[in-house]
């Protein structure tokens, strides 16, 4: 091996040494309980029972979760999902998987926690979710036991699922058992499950109907993300993190699951509201929030909102976070943005420090700790910095398919993101695009983001996307849809000569639609197929 490249793993080793050391994740533990830890891995294997049940053991009288309900600690919240699991086993059948249609609350987290104890799968459901979408995924996916919240009841019914039922959170005296019934009534017994227990995740399901993504998990396949995150993101064990993004999206969920492992209070609300999360920051002294780009300029838009002192670290992803986004953020919160991409399929590929994101605006980072990116052209040969092709991952997380069937495209190991990107010469990632949203319109290529970035610094412009229809002289054209600032009377011959400074001519956009709002998933990514519509 070159001395240049021990060098260098040393010097990561040292660096991931310190990280782990500055989180607290080398505090004490005491001899009977570091033994004891190493039981729950044996019995549930890489599952979140394990790291809740860990958890517990390190951290029994800490905060673990604080929602609208109240708080509890993590010897609390271990014993209530000990006695969930042995409820749950004489409700879920061998083989049946166990849906989650819950907002962010206890009930969750508790649900996956205890379920993932059986070896059942668990399968997080969209609460945004039409009745007949829940029927489709939740028949394919085998779902043989619903655990929903009471408001969800309508949408079930609509659904035609005809599985067993439980409320996870409810406000009235419900139709079906509550999981606080079952827990209060329910003496916890010991479990050795039979099989090792998947949690599936569905695609945000914006270019059709969600898909289930199954991975393949290990120590070896988390451990070098985890030593990622560590090195890049300043989170400390015990420091309370609030998760805005539904905990059924992959950059919750990852975030729920970091939260437990490290001690951290999780702080969770039922429905994002700006002001509500701005006060929340302050009344619990959270130096993390997690949050998707739009959250991030809900956040800004709030009249004469908080800016508060305890918040140090801001995670941001699951779509694109623009240039002028983070500049504006940061400008008013501070450097705290860290800005994370990956996949459903994919998890984390790259990180980007708030470093990154001053000197390169609009980076996504440096690939994770021994994970491989490369820029692919159609023909699968590796692109230069600068050049712009199709993104392939390997060495983290292993996609193992889709439940329904189906994988992403393989090159000599390395798994397709079907995102379109390019590296600069300090190694940092750009995202350009789907490669189905690129734009040919006569025959030039037009990235949508480009132009959605430039008009969102236009100061009559609130929110914009940018779409392409086709046409017959050009064979697409440039659409956009925007929503304008409060008292802005920006006009479509305005902003079509800003876009025309200070861009090329064919990156105009030939259409400009002024609507209320830009029509969004859950997780915060606008829904082309309504705005074509």
């Amino acid at each position: 091996m070159p001395f240049e490249r021990v060098r260098t793993l040393a010097d990561q080793g040292r660096r991931a040494g310190r990280a782990l050391r500055d989180v607290g994740a080398f505090q004490p533990v005491r001899p009977d309980r570091a033994i004891r830890m190493l039981f729950p891995y044996v019995r549930y294997g890489p599952v979140p029972a394990t790291v809740g049940a860990m958890a517990a053991l390190r951290f029994p009288d800490r905060t673990a979760l604080i929602d609208e309900r109240g708080s509890l600690t993590y010897a609390e919240l271990e014993r209530r999902c000990a006695a969930l699991a042995t409820a749950l086993r004489g409700r879920a059948r061998e083989g049946d998987r166990i849906g989650v249609l819950c907002r962010n609350h206890r009930g969750f987290v508790e649900t996956v926690l205890a379920a993932s104890r059986l070896g059942n799968d668990v399968v997080l459901l969209n609460t945004d979710f039409s009745g007949t979408q829940l029927g489709e995924v939740a028949e394919r996916e085998g779902v043989g036991l619903l655990v929903h919240d009471e408001e969800f009841d309508q949408v079930v019914d609509d659904s035609s699922y005809e599985g067993r039922r439980l409320h996870a959170w409810r406000d009235g005296r419900g139709t079906y058992p509550s999981l606080d019934d079952l827990i209060s009534e329910t003496v916890a017994e010991p479990i050795s499950p039979g099989a090792v227990s998947k949690v599936i995740v569905m695609t945000s399901g914006t270019t059709g109907t969600p898909k289930g993504a199954r991975h393949d998990i290990s120590i070896g396949s988390l451990l070098p993300a985890a030593l990622s995150h560590l090195m890049r993101v300043p989170v400390r064990s015990g420091e309370p993190l609030v998760i805005a993004p539904p905990l059924f999206h992959v950059l919750g969920f990852a975030y729920c699951s970091v939260g437990l492992g490290m001690g951290m209070p999780l702080v969770l609300f039922r429905r994002f509201d700006p002001e509500q999360i701005l006060r929340g920051i302050e009344e619990h002294r959270a130096q993390t929030l997690v949050a998707v780009p739009v959250m991030l300029q809900r956040l800004l838009d709030v009249p004469d909102g908080p800016r508060p002192s305890s918040l140090e670290v801001v995670v941001c992803g699951g779509s694109a976070l623009h240039p002028h986004l983070s500049e504006a953020f940061m400008d008013a919160f501070g450097d705290v943005v860290h800005n994370v991409y990956g996949a459903t399929e994919t998890g984390w590929a790259t990180i980007a420090t708030p470093q990154d994101l001053r000197e390169a605006p609009g980076t996504v980072g440096r690939p994770s700790f021994r994970l491989t990116i490369k820029i692919l052209d159609e023909d699968g040969n590796e692109l230069p910095p600068g050049e712009t092709g199709e993104i392939y991952t390997g060495g983290g997380l292993r996609f193992a398919g889709y439940t329904g069937g189906g994988t992403k495209q393989v090159r000599d190991g390395l798994t397709s993101t079907g995102d379109l990107g390019h590296f600069d010469e300090a190694g940092r990632m750009f995202i350009d695009g789907r490669a189905d949203d690129m734009i040919v319109s006569g025959g030039e290529n037009v990235f949508p983001g480009e132009v959605e970035d430039l008009l969102g610094r236009h100061e009559g412009v609130a929110e914009v996307a940018v779409t392409g229809a086709d046409d017959e002289k050009f064979g697409q054209r440039l659409v956009a849809y925007v929503v304008r600032a409060p008292g802005s009377q920006v006009g479509e011959d305005e902003l079509k000569a800003y876009v025309k400074k200070n861009l090329a001519r064919y990156k105009v956009p030939r259409d400009v639609h002024f609507v209320d709002e830009l029509p969004r998933t859950s997780t915060g990514k606008v829904r082309a197929k309504a705005l074509k519509g």
